[in-house]
């Protein structure tokens, strides 16, 4: 089997892998019941927030696609097909550590020379054949994934101090460990430059302005969960802004696997909201920014 064939193979394991894991999911899910009777019940109003929620989904996948095509210049659709697909590697790996292997797997021989990776392809190679391209993908994931996590850090560990109720629920351990969580993503920002210099060019120019979009892609993530707590109203405007940033820290921090995911987001969901009905935000949040773009990125897919 040749490369090519190789690849194409690859793409339809992860699709099928994940679409059956995604179906396995869909079937053993046991709330079912009350997420029927609170959607039921739910005015117009409500679900206006809802369809606004979906709405932002594509607005929270074109915000990441701007991340990926700053690390590696792109074009907008390829940066957006890339994106989509790799949700569904990302969905059948511990830790998403899919994702990033799924770009480069993905990259496109028709990339103009402008978007091309300078000295690394040409418009006649195949990219994804190219070790020097898949080093350089893999590097500038690991730095897309280290600001993502420095933003929900940063933002989660200022949104701490203004919440004496969640600090006091989540005890002295989960401070010292995002305090060791706070040092390693320093250590890692001022070593990253120099340990992937074989394989990128990192900068803190580079770093500044990714952490920058991890930021605002955080802030859409809060807003759509804000509209789906009000939707369920399980959200006060005047009590739970900053624990919108805190529930995604709890969530970045705490370790789990996409098997779990859903689980630990309704846990967590709960402590922090207080309600039942945050853990079924959870799981409809769950479903609208990963299941949607799971089922659309194989539609987006090309033929290689």
């Amino acid at each position: 089997m040749d490369k090519k064939a190789l690849y194409h193979s690859i793409e339809w394991i992860i699709t099928i892998a994940a679409c059956v894991y995604l179906v396995y999911r869909l079937v053993n899910y046991d709330g079912y019941p009350a997420l029927w009777e609170t959607l039921r019940s739910m005015g117009w109003q409500q679900w206006l927030a809802i369809i606004l929620c979906v709405a932002l989904m594509p607005v929270n996948m074109l915000l990441e696609a701007w991340r990926w095509k700053t690390l590696i210049p792109m074009s907008w659709g390829e940066a957006q097909r890339q994106v989509y697909y790799s949700k569904l590697a990302g969905l059948i790996t511990p830790w998403r550590l899919g994702e990033y292997p799924a770009r480069a797997l993905l990259m496109d021989q028709r990339l103009t020379t402008n978007e091309a990776l300078t000295g690394l392809t040409t418009n006649d190679e195949r990219p994804s054949t190219n070790p020097a391209l898949w080093s350089q993908v893999l590097s500038m994931g690991a730095v897309g994934s280290a600001t993502m996590t420095a933003a929900i850090v940063l933002a989660g560990t200022v949104a701490l101090a203004f919440s004496p109720a969640v600090l006091a629920l989540v005890g002295d351990s989960y401070l010292y460990a995002l305090t060791a969580a706070v040092l390693a993503l320093g250590i890692v920002y001022l070593l990253m430059p120099r340990a992937l210099k074989k394989y990128a060019s990192v900068n803190s120019e580079l770093l500044i302005r990714s952490t920058l979009q991890s930021f605002v892609r955080l802030l859409c993530w809060c807003i759509q969960l804000a509209l789906v707590l009000w939707a369920l109203d399980s959200f006060n405007f005047q009590h739970s802004i900053f624990n919108l940033f805190i529930y995604y820290l709890l969530v970045t921090i705490t370790p789990n696997v996409p098997v779990a995911e859903v689980g630990i987001r309704g846990a967590w969901a709960i402590a922090v909201f207080g309600s039942m009905n945050a853990a079924l935000a959870g799981v409809l949040l769950w479903v609208i920014n990963t299941l949607l773009p799971c089922l659309i990125g194989p539609i987006l897919r090309k033929k290689q």
